[in-house]
C-alpha cells in the first residue's frame, strides 16, 4: 500500500476544496476507503487511524450530519464538451428485506441500480451525480423508472448548457426524446434495438434498420414513433457482432464520434467494484447507502486523479500504462523521489482544484 502517498494530509487537500465542515473527518473516510479498497463502514473504519469501535460511530454521526451527494456536484467539470449519464447494477443477493432492494437486470437478480451521470477524462469518467432506484423504489413500473431518469437529467439542465448529454440503450425511450427535445437539451442515445421501433421518414415510410457489416447508414429529419424529430446514424464495424444505431438531435455523424466516449464510464464502473469493491456496499438505510456511495466516488475521483499522475511519470510507454490510475495508484508500488512524488500531487491538485473553483463560481 502506497501510505507514503495516500496520508491524510495528501487527501484533506483534496476534501477541503469540496466541504465546508467536518474537513478533517472526511478525509479521514476517504482515506479509509482507499485504504481498505472497501465501501463497507466496518472496513473503513478499520482502516482508519485509531479505535475502529470510535471510527464506526464518528463515521455514523458524519453521516447523520452531513450529505456528501450534495458536495459530489462540485466535481462538474464546467470545461467538458459532453457529459455522460449510465447505470449499472449493483447486487445485493443477501438482502432480502433491505428497504431499497428489489430485482435488477435481465437475470432479476436482487440489488439496485447506481444511475451515475459524469464527465470523461481520459480512459475513464469522472463522476458528479448519482441516483438509484430498483423495482422495490418504483414498484416495478417502466413508467416509474422513466421518473428516476428524468429526475436525475432534470437536476442537469442548468449544468448542461450546449454540452450533449450522451446516453446508453436503457434511455432509449419517447418520452425522454421528447423532455430533451422540449428542454432544448442536446443528446446522443444508443437507439435499442431490440424492441424494433418504428422510426419513420418525412414521406411517412418506416425505416429499416438492418446493416451488413461495414457499412453506415444515415437518416436525417426522421420522426421516432412518428413524434419526436430526430437525427439517426448506424454502423457496423467490422469485427463486431452488430451494428451500433445512435439517436441524436445532433448532426448524425457528430453524435455517432460523441457517442464514443460512453464507453468510459463502463471502465470507471469497472473500477469502482474491482478495485473499490463498490458492489459489496451494506448499508440498511438507503439515505445512508446514498451517502457512502458519494463518499466512494470521491475517494475513487481523487484515487483516479492521483494514480494517473503518478502512471505518466512511472510508466511512460510500458505495459502498466494500460491500466487505469486507480489501479496504479491501489496495486503498484510508487517508486518516485519525494521531489517528483510532491510534483505530480501538486499538478494534479491543481487540475481538481480548477474543477471544484469552476463550479464553484458559476453555481455557488
Amino acid at each position: 500500500m502506497n501510505n507514503h502517498v495516500i496520508t491524510l494530509y495528501n487527501i484533506k487537500r483534496f476534501t477541503d476544496q469540496c466541504f465546508d465542515r467536518d474537513n478533517n473527518k472526511v478525509a479521514s473516510i476517504i482515506k479509509g476507503i482507499l485504504d481498505a479498497h472497501s465501501p463497507r463502514i466496518s472496513d473503513i473504519s478499520n482502516n482508519m487511524d485509531g479505535n475502529p469501535d470510535a471510527n464506526y460511530k464518528a463515521i455514523q454521526r458524519f453521516l447523520d450530519k452531513n450529505d456528501p451527494r450534495d458536495n459530489l456536484h462540485r466535481l462538474f467539470n464546467e470545461d467538458s464538451p459532453i457529459v455522460i449519464g449510465d447505470p449499472t447494477d449493483i447486487e445485493r443477493l443477501q438482502a432480502k428485506k433491505t428497504e431499497y432492494v428489489g430485482k435488477v437486470g435481465e437475470d432479476k437478480k436482487l440489488g439496485f441500480w447506481l444511475l451515475v451521470l459524469s464527465f470523461p477524462y481520459r480512459g475513464r469518467a469522472i463522476p458528479f451525480n448519482f441516483v438509484t432506484y430498483s423495482s422495490k423504489t418504483i414498484n416495478d413500473d417502466v413508467t416509474s423508472r422513466n421518473l428516476e431518469h428524468k429526475r436525475a437529467i432534470g437536476e442537469l439542465k442548468e449544468l448542461l448548457g450546449d454540452r450533449p448529454l450522451v446516453l446508453d440503450r436503457e434511455f432509449s425511450y419517447e418520452e425522454l426524446f421528447a423532455d430533451m427535445v422540449t428542454e432544448g437539451i442536446k443528446f446522443v442515445v444508443r437507439l435499442k434495438t431490440g424492441n424494433k421501433p418504428n422510426i419513420i421518414n418525412e414521406s411517412g415510410e418506416k425505416i429499416s434498420l438492418l446493416l451488413t457489416p461495414g457499412k453506415t447508414e444515415i437518416h436525417r429529419g426522421v420522426y421516432y414513433k412518428g413524434k419526436v424529430e430526430v437525427n439517426l446514424i448506424g454502423k457496423w464495424d467490422k469485427g463486431f457482432v452488430e451494428p451500433i444505431w445512435v439517436i441524436s438531435n445532433l448532426p448524425p455523424e457528430e453524435a455517432l464520434e460523441i457517442y464514443s466516449f460512453r464507453m468510459k464510464i463502463d471502465e470507471s464502473f469497472k473500477d469502482l467494484k474491482s478495485q473499490l469493491s463498490l458492489d459489496r456496499i451494506m448499508n440498511k438505510k438507503r439515505d445512508n447507502m446514498e451517502k457512502i456511495i458519494a463518499l466512494v466516488l470521491f475517494a475513487y475521483s481523487i484515487g483516479f486523479l492521483l494514480g494517473e499522475g503518478f502512471r505518466d511519470r512511472m510508466y511512460e510507454g510500458k505495459k502498466w500504462c494500460r491500466y487505469s490510475g486507480l489501479f496504479i495508484l491501489l496495486r503498484q508500488k510508487i517508486q518516485l523521489s519525494e521531489e517528483v512524488i510532491a510534483e505530480v500531487m501538486d499538478n494534479v491538485y491543481l487540475f481538481f482544484m480548477r474543477i471544484v473553483l469552476g463550479y464553484v463560481r458559476t453555481h455557488v
